[in-house]
């Protein structure tokens, strides 16, 4: 098999991968190459891939297991491979796609599960004419940039990810948001992880972090802000403009991601997703909520 063409698309992150027909299985030099590009790179576009449900999940299955997608609603995976999710804004099953505003907020795939993706493969079937992107951010170049003395206060604290703060959720049909939320209950992270491959540390950031352990509400809110907005920043980000028969594969273990509403919501859009299981696992979160500024000066007070 001929070596694959690697070009870089940004600064950040982000390489296209051509002269690969990727319907066709990968000899282990390949296989290598690219697990490599992707380390560096952190996200790969292979465009003009035309990929059927098997090959889409075959090709994926050289990066990782899959994940079986049990935090998701039935109803949104692929009929006959639970490995593959629709994202959609098509009608399914007769009714709106539970996945039509799936990715509206900054995020890291599945960190309201105890086992965020290790990373994912998005496959474009379908696209508006215009619109429609996708961007990404560098969390360890996040994490990299901060001021040593804000690198000491973040290392070691923990945050609380919660399926409820998935964007749009509440326009979604009630039902499965009612067992989304019975199969995701709010689970605990470290801010700052280090990469299994490279050793490189990163942010854990993103929009569906409710709270930081051991803060008070407007502690967390402010210190959460600064970060989010630090992570986000254009200098750490690639965007993606899409076109059909790409397949972009992305580093979960030091990246967020947006999907962008930026088309017209009445031409179709069609992604097929595999994620690929994670290695790290956190925990679930107590039931006792994150501590409030009024509860805490009730407490001063009743000791002085």
């Amino acid at each position: 098999m001929a070596a694959p063409t690697i070009t870089p698309l940004g600064y950040a992150m982000g390489a296209e991968v051509t002269g690969l027909d990727l319907r066709r299985p990968l000899d282990a030099a390949t296989r290598r190459a690219l697990y490599e590009a992707w380390l560096r790179h952190v996200v790969l576009v292979f465009p003009d891939q035309n990929l059927t449900p098997e090959q889409h999940i075959a090709f994926s299955a050289n990066f990782g297991e899959l994940d079986d997608h049990a935090s998701q609603a039935p109803e949104t995976l692929l009929d006959g491979h639970p490995e593959i999710l629709v994202v959609t804004n098509k009608h399914r099953l007769g009714k709106p796609s539970g996945t039509r505003n799936t990715g509206r907020n900054w995020h890291t795939d599945l960190s309201y599960t105890v086992r965020p993706a290790k990373g994912a493969l998005l496959l474009c079937q379908e696209k508006p004419p215009v619109g429609g992107d996708t961007m990404w951010a560098n969390l360890s170049l996040a994490y990299e940039t901060l001021s040593p003395k804000m690198r000491g206060i973040v290392d070691g604290l923990e945050a609380v990810h919660d399926v409820t703060l998935v964007k749009g959720i509440g326009q979604r049909d009630p039902t499965i948001v009612a067992t989304m939320k019975a199969r995701n209950p709010p689970v605990v992270h470290p801010m700052v992880r280090t990469h299994p491959d490279t050793g490189r540390k990163s942010l854990l950031a993103g929009e569906r972090i409710s709270s930081i352990l051991g803060f008070s509400e407007e502690e967390s809110q402010a210190l959460l802000d600064f970060l989010n907005t630090h992570a986000t920043s254009p200098e750490f980000v690639y965007r993606h403009r899409w076109r059909v028969g790409d397949i972009v594969l992305w580093d979960n273990r030091c990246t967020c991601h947006v999907a962008l509403p930026d088309f017209d919501q009445t031409q179709p859009r069609l992604m097929l997703r595999c994620s690929l299981k994670g290695e790290a696992e956190g925990r679930l979160a107590e039931a006792a909520p994150a501590a409030n500024r009024e509860a805490m000066i009730q407490a001063v007070a009743a000791l002085s």
